[in-house]
């Protein structure tokens, strides 16, 4: 008898027998959430632009945040494109195997990386340079083995056109980079960036539009800025691939320090699994804030 056969015709007598209370496990149908099939679960990374500034001064490259990465026992590292020499053109194929050996030899993962985009020009010749130059990205992604690059709407100013035919435009280009995506195995993972897309309602009505499986969302918690962000995250987690975790928040018009017990707890109750990169902004020595904010982080993991 032919045992492949035989799994393949005994899987398929399983799937038509309905849910019993029995010994056996229950067929969990796709409508169920994630935390109902798996629970939580957290892992931290760097976005590499706390380090924005050391690194704009070449007094750092990316393979020293690497290393800070490994002695601060991070999962991952989160490096946006733009700190790859050479960007916007993509870092040589000598550069991506080192990067990618170096942090496997860390015990890192490259949990993500990102490119500047801007979907709100009315100019089409513009908006299709962006596509290509996604296009350069999302296959250097793939050579490095990162599952996700993250995009912008944009911020251009559209006057003459409408917010409707904005996100007409928008949402056919980004339907394009996730059809790239998906040629490679990379989410395409738009952010909520206080530009074009500000609030809970924006996001939704982008994917609603594009409909891709192949399109989640960068969720900035310090971006939703137009009303309680606590509860436009907990409207868009379903959408999150990856995070910006932030020290401060934007509560009633004012910059606020973010209150990480409220948020994790949002976070485990949506059944996030994943990284959850942190990025630390402003003034200050990312070699001393960074490891403040883990030490808070890891508390708080410990306390919820």
């Amino acid at each position: 008898m032919n045992n492949s056969n035989s799994r393949r015709s005994f899987m398929k007598s399983m799937l038509a027998v309905p849910f019993v209370a029995s010994g056996l496990p229950r067929l969990i149908s796709p409508a169920d959430s994630v935390s109902e099939k798996f629970g939580y679960k957290f892992k931290t990374s760097l976005n590499v632009y706390s380090f924005n500034q050391p690194l704009r001064d070449g007094k750092i490259d990316l393979f020293d945040v690497l290393d800070f990465c490994a002695e601060q026992n991070f999962d991952a590292i989160d490096p946006t494109g733009y700190y790859f020499p050479g960007y916007p053109e993509v870092p040589s194929d000598d550069f991506m195997r080192r990067f990618k050996r170096r942090a496997f030899l860390l015990g890192l993962d490259i949990s993500g990386t990102g490119v500047r985009n801007d979907f709100t020009v009315p100019d089409p010749a513009a908006r299709k340079a962006d596509i290509e130059m996604i296009r350069k990205w999302v296959v250097a992604a793939a050579k490095m083995g990162i599952p996700n690059i993250r995009v912008f709407a944009g911020k251009t100013d559209h006057e003459g056109f409408s917010r409707d035919q904005v996100f007409e435009w928008m949402a056919k280009d980004v339907k394009t980079c996730c059809e790239i995506g998906k040629e490679y195995g990379v989410i395409v993972a738009i952010q909520n960036h206080n530009d074009f897309i500000k609030t809970a309602a924006d996001v939704n009505r982008i994917f609603e539009m594009v409909d891709s499986e192949w399109l989640g969302l960068n969720l900035d918690i310090g971006s939703y800025r137009q009303s309680d962000p606590f509860k436009e995250i907990e409207q868009t987690i379903k959408y999150a691939v990856t995070w910006q975790i932030k020290e401060n928040m934007w509560i009633d018009g004012k910059e606020t320090p973010t209150d990480l017990v409220k948020l994790f707890k949002l976070i485990k109750k949506g059944g996030y699994r994943g990284y959850l990169p942190i990025e630390t902004l402003g003034a200050g020595d990312p070699y001393q804030k960074v490891p403040v904010m883990m030490e808070k982080i890891h508390k708080v993991m410990e306390q919820i």
